[in-house]
């Protein structure tokens, strides 16, 4: 495909980290590579370095010729209901993402991982199990570095370990992943995806173009992913944390067991693994039916599960000032991942809630608020909206942060007593006033260091 690009026109869409890693690497290709945002470059970061490149830069708007394209790669962040895709397809100007761009450029078997939640936690912990047991990996994707960056300069025998968001997928084409997961399903960027039938095709196409070669591992616990193994062309595996399971990944007397080709192997005590929680178990269920069908020995997989930390942003413990215990869980972009974190809760806690809308249904979160919730700060532009949902269901001890974060911490603080747990689980997105999910829990722990 390369080759075919050289001293042709390329455009990317959109200059996000994805967008400027595709047009550097297309550049450096010999492609003519135009990088196209909305955005005014004041509102940029990295530019140096894409113009460095001999990237064109189309800022402020759209190319309104589309016909001069031989290729589109658009990032993941960009809706593909927009004008500019539209021409593109009009003028037939094929249109992929940068997963796709690099799964062309790359060589190397992908193990892959989707989901509503516990992507990141499952990426990075078989990444971590394949790193300990000596295998060469490159874990990226919706984490991380864009993929397209070093998929050319792995090793033969190295493999890539790849979290895919609904985003991703969307534009995937040829992509195929010899070892795919689908970790579970619920209501998540519908505003986007609009149903959640559409949104769940788009996450199920992980498994496109799998043979009886490949393995599809899918989570027999939640009933719609169970329920894609029909119709799949790869072997399909299961994981399980409430069932027996007659083959595959489960959990039987509080042991996980691997049942496979006839025989059973005790893999590891549960309470041995160091993650805690019942959706890190299941995280982990996912991340080592994987690895062993990758081939990693069982003993390998269960000295890392005994030693595997977590991942930050992720029911990440920050500090304890004046005995207050404070939780980055900024991770937490929707309402059934901070559900998740309420049920972890061992202490009275102080809830941070709020950000970018999605279109959730806060509701949910009601019966763990009241079982676990002391005070409730609320942050951004979804604040009114879950106000509304809490006082409907009869939850009242919250305030009001507006879009100042500083101010929205300090109000956590002052309403937790020693003995209590200050946790920011926002249940949205970061975007309304943060770059990321990472931003946010970055400057949540510079807020709670500064404390100390």
């Amino acid at each position: 495909m390369l080759e075919e690009l050289c001293g042709k026109k390329v455009l990317v869409i959109g200059a996000g980290l994805s967008g400027r890693a595709a047009a550097i690497f297309l550049a450096g290709k010999g492609a003519a590579a135009v990088l196209a945002d909305n955005k005014e470059a004041d509102a940029l970061e990295g530019l140096d370095e894409v113009r460095a490149a001999g990237v064109e830069l189309c800022l402020g708007g759209m190319p309104q010729n589309t016909a001069d394209f031989a290729l589109a790669v658009i990032s993941p962040g960009v809706p593909l209901e927009i004008p500019v895709v539209e021409s593109l397809q009009k003028d037939g100007v094929p249109l992929i993402g940068e997963l796709e761009l690099a799964y062309r450029c790359s060589h190397n078997p992908y193990l892959a991982i989707t989901g509503t939640n516990g992507k990141t936690t499952t990426t990075t912990l078989l990444g971590y199990i394949l790193q300990q047991s000596g295998r060469e990996c490159l874990v990226g994707g919706n984490i991380g570095a864009a993929l397209v960056n070093d998929v050319e300069a792995l090793a033969q025998d190295a493999c890539v370990v790849a979290e895919l968001s609904s985003f991703q997928l969307e534009t995937a084409d040829t992509f195929k992943a010899h070892v795919a997961a689908f970790l579970n399903l619920t209501p998540d960027h519908l505003y986007r995806h609009h149903t959640m039938e559409n949104y769940g095709a788009i996450k199920a196409k992980i498994f496109a173009h799998q043979t009886a070669e490949d393995y599809a591992v899918l989570n027999y616990d939640d009933e719609a992913v169970r329920g894609y193994a029909e119709g799949l062309t790869g072997t399909v595996v299961f994981f399980s944390r409430r069932e027996v399971l007659p083959q595959g990944m489960f959990v039987e007397d509080g042991k996980v067991i691997w049942q496979w080709g006839g025989e059973c192997t005790e893999v590891i005590a549960a309470e041995d693994i160091l993650i805690k929680g019942p959706h890190n178990l299941e995280n982990a269920l996912a991340a080592a039916t994987m690895a062993v069908l990758y081939g990693v020995p069982v003993a390998e997989v269960r000295a890392a599960l005994m030693s595997f930390p977590g991942v930050p942003h992720r029911q990440e413990p920050v500090g304890e000032v004046n005995g207050v215990l404070y939780i980055n869980d900024s991770k937490g972009t929707n309402p059934d991942s901070t559900l998740m974190a309420l049920a972890a809760c061992t202490r009275p806690t102080v809830l941070i809630l709020g950000g970018f809308s999605k279109g959730s249904d806060f509701s949910p979160l009601l019966p763990l608020i009241k079982q676990h919730v002391k005070h409730i700060v609320l942050l951004g532009e979804t604040a009114e909206v879950i106000a509304d949902t809490l006082t409907a269901g009869g939850f009242t001890d919250f305030e009001h942060a507006g879009r100042d974060f500083e101010k929205c911490v300090a109000l956590a603080a002052a309403a937790a007593r020693p003995g209590d747990a200050v946790l920011l689980s926002p249940a949205c997105a970061s975007w309304d006033m943060f770059k990321s999910f990472e931003q946010r829990g970055d400057i949540f722990r510079e807020l709670v260091a500064k404390m100390g």
